[in-house]
């Protein structure tokens, strides 16, 4: 057995059974391995970004890691954008990485690069394995770092002839590295002193993050809100989000400063709940940099590193609230009395909550089309949300990749941005070759409608000629039907809400990938 072999055989003992890969020369005894092990399933993206996005909506679903396998420096580099993404969502991935043979690193060849430099901005652990014997323990600790509590992105460097040299199988046991804590019962007693005051409850919000989201902490948190007058609100992005009717429906911040700011804006205690102190996302001449008021005090029920349910519970119990009909808790009946006529932000996710099956994943990317959604979604069947929680554009269709693999029984929706789509789109092919149960729906308003919104935020003037061709995708218009049968998935465009139904409903009534092109 070689060290790629024993490599093999500890990520899968591990339960690191799947591998998004996009392989050169030096991962070519990692290759041979692979397929030697059949319980490993192997899934090839044309390009690094799609096989890190991939990875990272894979462990937002399936809740454990996928390995990824990436050639040398340049290959990682261009998988960093979504490495970041997955980062920032506390996503567990073991990246293997190719390096020249520990002999040859000298001698400067073409491809040569400092692998472990390219790799730490944008991971939690980075380690370069210095024998084929110390391969798999080096596998071993790289796959208890992706399965801490939260998550980590863990980059093992693997030089060419630690790949090929002789090894033993490594032993790996399954428990976590690092367990949830449990709740802070002095924090949780001195939170519900301040919540039993009714006025110094109705000014103070919980601001849920990260595990705070699934269904049944958010439950948890509708109780204490409807128990104590408190408000709730998310994280502006989040990794997952379990919504819909028959459950409590968080409003997120919005991206807009000062609609952030606004929505805080009475908030005197704000208690994190597995989120961070919300920041701008940018900085603005003459806006403010924190989306809290000054004068707010902050208070930590709960960290990632903590049983967040447990928390909550442990503050429902300290309150008395067990009985309590949580707020925000949706009702609503399913939408039938759909919007028509042209498809605007405020009127599509009416359109969107009205086909979304039962136990589907939605991906958002829809940027600036996306941020009317929320409204709507409570009348949506009960489904899960995964976002874009770095800011960097290229996740939505690599990660509907990843969420499908995990999910191969539930339709995954994909809402994308033309823009964004153009970064990845290369994960239409990998869709095609692995008949992923995925919907894409492009929404295509031919610019960075983003960009132009912030250009004027930062008090310039109207674009000019130069400003717009760098904001503008026309001339020529992207024709994403053609691309998407260029890359073996069927697609349609269609210009109004009638035809964006009529689309949505035969792409949720039948399996495999599609395209929808909705020209705005």
């Amino acid at each position: 057995m070689n060290g790629s072999e024993a490599m093999v055989h500890t990520l899968l003992a591990g339960e690191v059974d799947v591998c998004f890969a996009n392989p050169g020369t030096s991962e070519m005894h990692f290759v041979s391995a692979l397929d030697r092990a059949p319980r490993m399933r192997c899934v090839l993206g044309l390009f690094e970004g799609v096989v890190t996005g991939a990875a990272d909506g894979y462990y937002r679903m399936a809740e454990k890691p996928a390995a990824t396998l990436l050639h040398l420096g340049p290959g990682l580099g261009n998988g960093l954008a979504n490495l970041h993404n997955a980062k920032r969502a506390y996503s567990g991935i073991v990246n293997i990485v190719g390096q020249h043979a520990l002999d040859h690193i000298h001698n400067n060849a073409p491809l040569n690069s400092d692998v472990e430099a390219v790799a730490r901005p944008m991971s939690n652990w980075v380690k370069t394995t210095m024998s084929a014997t110390a391969a798999p323990i080096d596998t071993a600790e790289a796959i208890s770092q992706a399965r801490s509590t939260p998550g980590r992105v863990a980059t093992l460097v693997l030089p060419a002839n630690c790949a090929w040299e002789p090894s033993e199988p490594g032993h790996y046991s399954t428990a976590p590295a690092q367990s949830a804590a449990a709740p802070l019962t002095e924090t949780v007693l001195a939170l519900a002193k301040l919540l039993s005051n009714r006025a110094l409850a109705e000014q103070t919000t919980l601001l849920l993050g990260g595990p705070a989201l699934r269904a049944k902490s958010a439950t948890l948190a509708g109780r204490i809100a409807a128990h104590t007058g408190c408000k709730l609100a998310s994280e502006p992005r989040n990794p997952r989000m379990e919504r819909g009717r028959g459950r409590v429906n968080v409003t997120s911040l919005p991206f807009p400063v000062a609609g952030a700011v606004d929505m805080l804006k009475d908030t005197k205690h704000l208690v994190l709940v597995g989120s961070a102190t919300p920041v701008a996302f940018f900085a603005y001449p003459d806006k403010p940099r924190m989306i809290k008021q000054p004068d707010c005090e902050v208070h930590t029920l709960a960290t990632l590193t903590h049983d967040i349910e447990a928390s909550l519970q442990a503050l429902v119990d300290a309150l008395g609230a067990n009985n309590a009909t949580p707020a925000l808790f949706s009702t609503e009946p399913a939408i039938t009395d759909l919007p028509t006529g042209a498809a605007t932000a405020d009127n599509i996710g009416y359109i969107i909550a009205a086909v979304m099956p039962e136990n589907g994943i939605m991906v958002d990317e829809a940027v600036t089309s996306g941020r009317q959604f929320g409204k709507a979604l409570p009348f949506a069947a009960p489904h899960d949300c995964i976002d874009i929680t770095g800011g960097s554009i290229g996740f939505g269709l690599p990660a509907a990749v990843g969420a499908a693999i995990a999910c191969p029984d539930r339709k995954v929706l994909a809402l994308i941005g033309d823009g964004s789509a153009m970064y990845t789109i290369q994960s239409l092919w990998t869709m095609a070759r692995e008949q992923l149960d995925v919907t894409v729906v492009i929404f295509a308003n031919r610019s960075y409608r983003i960009l132009r919104g912030e250009l004027a935020n930062m008090g310039g003037p109207a674009p000019g000629v130069s400003a717009a061709r760098m904001l503008d995708l026309d001339k020529p218009h992207l024709d994403f039907v053609s691309l998407a049968k260029g890359h073996g998935v069927p697609g349609v465009q269609v210009s109004t809400l009638e035809d964006l139904t009529r689309a949505l409903r035969v792409a949720m009534s039948e399996k495999g990938p599609r395209l929808i092109e909705l020209v705005m």
